[in-house]
């Protein structure tokens, strides 16, 4: 079964670090113990911001990336894919949910990551996704993330 973890953003640390850097690191630790990354962001600014983060956010480090609508089928697949539909089934490892729903197909991932930013309405969202997952079974696990 999914498990899911939450990396909640304390107020000080929202400040400094954005749920799309928090969302790079994320990447860069699952796909250095070998796992492929789905990204889930159902909004193209985001999609766009995390890209170009993807790039920079640490010197002297490149993970491979790509969106998924840029996906070629004969393409060799990147460690992370970005997209708001449902991914190539090699990618089953770990999905970060950097949406505001919980998409249908987020059940066949190994895990689930829901990074919860400092905002409340941010907040108030990641709850009803923790309850949703709780009320559902799943493992679920929070993280508190303070710099």
């Amino acid at each position: 079964m999914t498990r899911i973890d939450f990396y909640i953003l304390s107020d000080a640390f929202a400040a400094v670090t954005s749920h799309v850097l928090t969302a790079c690191k994320l990447c860069d630790k699952a796909t250095a113990s070998g796992k492929r990354v789905f990204v889930y962001v159902p909004d193209p600014l985001v999609a766009d911001e995390l890209d170009t983060a993807l790039w920079t956010f640490r010197q002297g480090s490149f993970i491979t990336h790509e969106k998924l609508s840029a996906t070629a089928p004969d393409a060799p697949l990147p460690a992370v894919l970005i997209g708001a539909d449902e991914p190539p089934v090699s990618y089953d490892g770990v999905m970060i949910n950097l949406g505001l729903d919980i998409p249908p197909f987020f059940s066949r991932f190994e895990r689930v990551l829901e990074i919860v930013d400092a905002n409340p309405a941010a907040r108030t969202g990641s709850r009803e996704r923790y309850k949703f997952y709780r009320d559902r079974g799943y493992e679920l696990a929070t993280h508190n993330l303070n710099g």
